[in-house]
């Protein structure tokens, strides 16, 4: 059994709220990515992990699969399909780049990325695929879900490599994307794996009158409404966290899960609203584009999109004024902490162009 169709069940999208500014800073960005891509299709970035709120690489300045594959969505996001257009080749050729990398068990990787590049590489293929039609494409991504499926572990969730006993929220949160853009595309996902994803951000979830964790780092506290990294029943709330990206992946969780007009949801999007500006001003401005700001406005941006109205228009007005702030003259934004520029102007690109709805990840 598959997922119902979100779009019968979400508001119509309200594309203007994407400024004229706000567009062409967008494809200021895409032709500093198309110049940026080397001959074999990639984009380069620095290979690692995240500690506590530094980041450490072992590979750098290699082509980075993860970053790769947020690029290739950033054009298709722009309207640009592989092939077809300007950028065209830009996207057929980091197409080919991603399908090379999928090994014969269906882990995508290069450089020693792992399961976050895998799940940006699966979403990657099928909305390439859903743009283009391309069968040659639907066999790698076959495989690519097919090993998320059997990574998830027996609390829902996913880790940072296949197959592991633990699990985490933001990692969680691109595997089912992935899944939902293969099923939006026709690849069958068993219903209880989506079942027990969403348990696993139940199981998540702060509420009134549970013990909190410490102070996180990230800047925002550990109140109602918020989620945990882990499920306080996997670590006694001993070690584990809540921040603003972590709250923004459990929303996004469940709205790609099919669930919506939910407790958890709403709490989780009161939070995210009463934390925003803190979240701009020391992870986007001050620290010069920290991962934190790029991957919890990634999750961010989807939760308020596909909750729609007011909350939305004001979520996006707000975001896009802090990306036009931050963007450089070249074209390119910052990543202070993490993989490296590619990574934050790939991202920006994507966030901006989310009201386009060209891809199908984001239509509602």
């Amino acid at each position: 059994m598959i997922l119902a169709p979100l779009a019968l069940l979400l508001p119509q999208a309200d594309a203007s709220v994407l400024s004229p500014e706000g567009r062409a800073a967008a494809e200021r960005g895409l032709a500093y990515l198309a110049a940026a891509q080397a001959p074999d299709g990639s984009w380069a970035g620095d290979v690692g992990y995240k500690t506590e709120d530094n980041y450490r690489a072992w590979n750098t300045g290699k082509a980075h699969l993860g970053v790769t594959a947020l690029a290739g969505m950033a054009f298709l996001a722009g309207g640009h399909v592989p092939g077809r257009g300007e950028y065209g080749e830009v996207v057929e050729k980091a197409v080919d780049f991603v399908v090379a990398q999928v090994g014969p068990n269906g882990y995508i990787h290069a450089n020693e990325t792992r399961m976050y590049s895998h799940a940006f590489a699966t979403l990657f293929l099928a909305e390439a695929y859903g743009m283009s039609d391309n069968e040659e494409l639907r066999p790698a991504l076959r495989k690519a879900v097919d090993l998320i499926v059997d990574s998830q572990n027996r609390d829902g969730g996913w880790r940072y490599t296949p197959h592991t006993e633990d699990a985490d929220m933001s990692v969680s949160a691109c595997q089912v994307m992935a899944l939902r853009a293969a099923r939006n595309v026709g690849l069958l996902v068993p219903r209880s794996t989506i079942d027990r994803a969403v348990k696993y951000v139940r199981d998540s979830a702060v509420h009134e009158g549970d013990r909190l964790p410490r102070m996180p780092i990230g800047g925002t506290p550990p109140l109602p409404g918020a989620f945990f990294y882990q499920p306080p029943h996997a670590t006694g709330n001993e070690g584990s966290r809540v921040t603003w990206p972590l709250t923004a992946a459990g929303v996004t969780i469940l709205f790609h899960a099919g669930v919506h007009a939910d407790r958890d949801i709403e709490a989780g999007l009161d939070y995210l609203e009463r934390y925003l500006d803190r979240v701009d001003e020391l992870w986007g401005l001050r620290n010069r584009g920290h991962y934190y700001f790029w991957y919890g406005h990634y999750y961010a941006v989807q939760a308020f999109h596909m909750a729609g109205g007011d909350r939305y228009r004001n979520y996006f007005h707000e975001l896009e004024r802090t990306l036009l702030r931050m963007q450089a003259a070249d074209g390119s934004w910052p990543n202070q902490v993490g993989p490296g520029r590619n990574y934050g102007t790939a991202t920006a690109c994507l966030l901006l162009q989310i009201p386009r709805e060209y891809l199908p990840i984001f239509e509602r």
